[in-house]
């Protein structure tokens, strides 16, 4: 049993492998075809009757720790200098300006059709504004390098964003200054521990000197991430300064407090630990896909009681996602097509509590709304021609 187990997990990443470097010429998102893998398997287990134990426990826990090291593999990838400050402004009024006035367009919605509390229905909409960066990064390999960085840019600020937006919403009974007093105040605790613990994992990156070095640093990144989730603080925000720091200390180095982390010296330990990350985050990343494509049902996949809704959804989403475009100055073809939902979408889904959830919102609806917008994406990609490093 154990051997047909080893077996059986060998082959499907190595063809979570094959999805991921073939979909760069496919324009296929690797997405569909692990959720439409994990589907099968599940097809199949049924077919020749193997009872297997329940593995819905272990989604919250990939999807996490993907997320992390989705946003985290994101952020090594950034420039950060006076060029980008543009490119910087118009990414985060594309992940927050389209997020808010959706959330609350569809709270209402929520609200009017279903007859559903406000801060609940406000509470559902959340999971459906946040752009999946776990699916949009990996998809644009092909894009001209302005709009590459755009689509990282934007859809990590949309996973901090979300994730901020929705604790805020959720864990506030009722919402007052108090409030928001609260939250800027777990914004310059958690501001104020990302310096302090960016500071000592550089130092550690630099100084460490066994054999085994990136692996402890990963897991106090999660283990800091974690802690920060159990007192409501984003601690996206802490991964997206670590990896901006240590991937941009070229750009530092006129700082003099710079050099007592000999830059150099600690660039070349910062390109192994990338290319770990990569891999950790490809790994984790197919895992949580797979598994989650195992989990759905052929009845959820093509409910016609959610089907209407789903549609509904979508075309409000790349509604709002065109408007901000146009207010940007930015080209519709492709950006206008990279707004997947996914992995964080079914992350806040899961964490919605009992006494906040709605019937309308299901997982139904986020399996069709996650399914419309890669198809939507896939499509979208397959028509664009092939850009040069240069242009838009």
């Amino acid at each position: 049993m154990t051997s047909a187990i080893i077996i059986t997990f060998c082959f499907l990443l190595l063809i979570a492998y094959v999805f991921d470097i073939s979909s760069s010429k496919t324009r296929i998102p690797s997405v569909i075809l692990l959720l439409l893998l994990g589907w099968t398997v599940k097809q199949l287990s049924v077919f020749v009757d193997i009872s297997l134990p329940d593995i819905s426990p272990f989604l919250p826990v990939l999807g996490t720790v993907g997320l992390i090291l989705i946003v985290l593999e994101g952020s090594l990838e950034l420039e950060l200098n006076k060029t980008k400050l543009g490119l910087i402004k118009k990414s985060f009024l594309g992940a927050f300006l389209p997020m808010l006035t959706l959330a609350f367009l569809l709270a209402f919605l929520f609200n009017y059709f279903g007859g559903y509390g406000f801060k609940a229905s406000l509470t559902n909409a959340i999971p459906f504004c946040v752009i999946s960066s776990a699916i949009a990064i990996p998809s644009v390999k092909n894009l001209s390098a302005y709009n590459k960085e755009f689509v990282i840019y934007e859809s990590s600020l949309s996973d901090i964003v979300g994730v901020v937006l929705f604790n805020f919403i959720a864990f506030n009974e009722i919402i007052n200054w108090s409030s928001f007093g609260n939250f800027f105040m777990q914004l310059l605790i958690i501001l104020i521990v990302s310096f302090l613990c960016t500071i000592a994992l550089s130092y550690l990156l630099n100084k460490i000197e066994h054999h085994v070095k990136f692996v402890p640093i990963i897991l106090l990144i999660i283990l800091i991430y974690a802690v920060s989730k159990v007192y409501h603080l984003p601690g996206l925000v802490f991964i997206l300064l670590f990896g901006l720091f240590i991937g941009n200390l070229d750009e530092l180095k006129h700082y003099k407090w710079i050099e007592k982390f000999k830059p150099d010296e600690l660039n070349k330990e910062v390109l192994k630990f990338k290319e770990l990350i990569a891999e950790f985050a490809f790994l984790v990343r197919a895992l949580f896909f797979l598994v989650f494509g195992f989990l759905m049902e052929t009845s959820e996949i093509l409910s016609t009681q959610t089907l209407l809704w789903a549609i509904s959804i979508s075309i409000l989403i790349y509604l709002f996602r065109a408007i901000q475009l146009k207010l940007s100055n930015l080209p519709l073809k492709p950006l206008l097509f990279i707004a997947p939902r996914g992995l964080i979408t079914i992350l806040l889904f899961l964490s919605i509590l009992p006494i906040n959830s709605i019937g309308l919102v299901n997982k139904s609806l986020i399996i069709q709304v996650i399914i419309i917008t890669a198809l939507v994406m896939m499509l979208g990609l397959m028509t664009n021609k092939k850009q040069s490093a240069n242009k838009y």
